[in-house]
């Protein structure tokens, strides 16, 4: 079963409206939203079976047990993220503590022990198409986990097939990203021109052959700055990286995201070029299922 991921270096650029038009042109398997601190694939995706939800636990925090503590300060002394502090009794900020442990070792009544610590919630629907997605707690870490505990699950849900699964991702180039592209066939990357969509397409990329998986390029809004569109192409060009489209610009799209519809479902020049962006995604699945 081929992986086909789409990222972008920056938000705003489109990558979740491509996913969701994609996502109602391509027939996928399966689903996954891997943009755990800012989910929004379910919002157009509609739906309403019952999800499988799952607790989700990063690294341990340190819990000191008042009982057995004797107030000797050697756990606040040694503690380099400032997480443990006291006033009537001695108690750990989970919102700074990195698991480390070093409380743990140091405390001599062996008051401290490790726990794990609600970090989000992920949920998978298991009606085809298989959909997995996951929220992170505000504020909590280990993003690069979930995102994996996220793919895990879809994987785990979905038959040994020849079809194909598709991800939406995270914009930048974080432990999300890092994550999401672990382990894909192909990213395809959503851009916009601008100056700081090259810089931001560069730096995405630049991840991507990091970690060895080929990437396309889809430019978004390609009408709105053709000067900045051509330089776009010319650096595509000048890297050797497949342009598989430009969408146009096109008020349509809006409207229909905010009817909860398929962007691909009009017959505006925006639905026509995302009907020829997955007739590029399916010349290369087929090809790479041969």
């Amino acid at each position: 079963m081929k992986q086909l991921l789409v990222l972008s270096g920056k938000g705003g650029t489109g990558k979740t409206t491509v996913s969701v038009a994609l996502a109602g042109l391509l027939n996928p398997s399966g689903l996954a939203d891997c943009d755990v601190d800012a989910p929004n694939l379910h919002l157009s995706l509609d739906r309403n079976d019952e999800g499988i939800p799952e607790g989700y636990h990063g690294m341990d925090v340190a819990r000191i047990d008042p009982d057995r503590c004797t107030g000797c300060n050697l756990c606040e002394e040694h503690c380099r993220f400032g997480a443990i502090s006291h006033g009537d009794q001695w108690r750990v900020d989970t919102s700074f503590c990195e698991g480390c442990g070093v409380c743990q070792w140091i405390c001599p009544a062996e008051a401290i022990g490790m726990e794990p610590h609600p970090a989000g919630e992920m949920n998978l629907y298991p009606d085809p198409p298989v959909f997995s997605t996951a929220r992170l707690i505000t504020g909590a870490r280990h993003t690069g986990l979930l995102v994996t505990r996220v793919k895990n699950r879809l994987r785990e849900f979905l038959p040994e097939t020849k079809g194909l699964t598709l991800l939406d991702g995270s914009p930048g180039i974080g432990c999300p990203v890092i994550a999401s592209v672990t382990g894909t066939d192909l990213v395809l990357l959503v851009a916009e021109p601008s100056v700081s969509g090259l810089s931001d397409l560069q730096r995405v990329l630049k991840t991507t052959r990091i970690l060895r998986v080929p990437a396309a390029v889809v430019i978004n809004k390609a009408d709105i700055s053709p000067e900045h569109t051509e330089m776009l192409e010319a650096w595509c060009r000048k890297e050797d990286l497949p342009l598989w489209g430009r969408i146009p610009w096109d008020p349509e799209v809006v409207r229909q995201v905010n009817r909860g519809e398929s962007p691909a479902e009009g017959s505006g020049p925006a639905a026509m070029a995302l009907r020829q962006v997955a007739d590029r995604v399916i010349a290369w699945r087929d090809e790479k299922s041969e």
